[in-house]
């Protein structure tokens, strides 16, 4: 059931997403591919009854789990940063020349992007990483073959990413106007913005915590 449920996530989530021309609703449908990575590390936990690489599937899952909204707090925080401003941040094209207007917000956003993408060196890539090494751990082909599809479905979710990194960057701005925003939301969405890249670059901290929590979680 987990891998039925994760192939549809995954199938319909970037299908779905591709054809969106509204930034939220192509968020809210990559938001259902990135849960069928989640379920792929939950079916890796229990294999033919050995529940052996139950910690590290799981763990692997909640890593997953916490970095997705830890980028997607920052995604929105741009978003809705910038409907506060008076530009309604909706559409795609609404983003057109983000650059332009804002150097630090489009390169924050092309940050989460690229880590929801899962691109390297971000923590997106370390958790996509991190579920596929629990699936291929299992040596069964059938759990290989999923953990395949699952790279090509990337590849497809990295396509409307993308677009959006290239509407940034080097579509004409409709508003010529600077954004402005108070210090305190420039530091905290440069902060968290960091972390994405810290956390892809070390991440073993955050998943040996990850880790922790999962096997006090068994023990009980």
């Amino acid at each position: 059931m987990l891998g039925l449920l994760a192939i549809a996530s995954l199938l319909i989530g970037n299908l779905a997403a591709i054809a969106q021309t509204n930034l939220k609703r192509m968020l809210a449908y990559s938001t259902i591919s990135q849960m069928g990575f989640v379920l792929l590390g939950l079916m890796a936990g229990v294999v033919n009854g050995n529940a052996l690489a139950a910690a590290n599937a799981y763990s692997s899952a909640m890593f997953y789990i916490v970095t997705y909204v830890l980028t997607t707090l920052v995604s929105f925080g741009v978003i809705l940063l910038l409907s506060r401003e008076g530009f309604e941040s909706e559409e795609i094209a609404d983003f057109a020349g983000l650059n332009q207007r804002s150097p630090l917000y489009a390169g924050i956003m092309a940050i989460c992007l690229f880590s929801l993408a899962g691109l390297p060196p971000l923590v997106g890539f370390q958790a996509k990483l991190s579920v596929l090494q629990a699936l291929v751990s299992t040596g069964l082909a059938a759990y290989i073959a999923l953990a395949v599809f699952a790279v090509i479905m990337s590849l497809i979710g990295a396509f409307y990413y993308l677009r959006v990194i290239k509407v940034m960057y080097f579509d004409d701005a409709a508003i010529d106007a600077p954004i402005q925003a108070p210090l305190d939301m420039r530091a905290v969405l440069s902060l968290n913005g960091a972390l994405l890249l810290v956390l892809g670059i070390l991440p073993g901290a955050l998943m040996a915590l990850c880790a922790k929590a999962i096997v006090q979680m068994l023990a009980t």
